[in-house]
């Protein structure tokens, strides 16, 4: 086991880093927000986010090529696609959600949060947090130790 003070350095291929390359942009976070809030067309989008067109068309084009979204026809006269979430797309809710609750924490909107999250098996607002799947727990910066894990590399130099 490496002590929590050896993962200090860079590291090469490190989770958060590559994930970023991803979907680190502004507006590709926000697409993928809209896209969970069951947001599909081109227009729609380009109209919900404010976004330049030919931007939005990058960023849609660089979702689908790295398989977050797929492009399905919803209309054959004239040709039309929506985009809808993949597995890897839908797997993206936790870090959104926990963007969203960190911004209505932090940078608060004076009249409250502008989106809540309504829990549909207990009816109530849903209060988000990270828990252990082994033991319930909430996970938190202070109850968890940093460990390298199997794609961890000391033989960088």
């Amino acid at each position: 086991m490496v002590a929590p003070s050896d993962l200090s350095h860079r590291f090469e291929a490190e989770s958060v880093g590559r994930a970023l390359e991803l979907v680190g942009e502004r507006w590709t976070l926000l697409i993928m927000r809209e896209a969970f809030f069951g947001v599909r067309r081109f227009g729609q989008l380009a109209r919900n986010l404010n976004i330049p067109r030919p931007t939005l068309s990058t960023r849609l084009r660089m979702l689908v090529d790295t398989g977050l979204l797929e492009r399905v026809p919803y209309s054959q006269d004239p040709e039309r696609h929506e985009y809808r979430l993949t597995d890897a797309g839908r797997d993206l809710f936790g870090a959104i959600v926990t963007l969203m609750r960190w911004g209505d924490e932090y940078l608060p909107h004076p009249s409250g949060p502008p989106v809540v999250l309504r829990h549909n098996a207990c009816g109530e607002i849903a209060d988000p947090r990270l828990t252990c799947v082994h033991c319930g727990e909430e996970i938190t910066a202070h109850n968890v130790t940093p460990e390298a894990g199997p794609g961890f590399r000391t033989d960088l130099g």
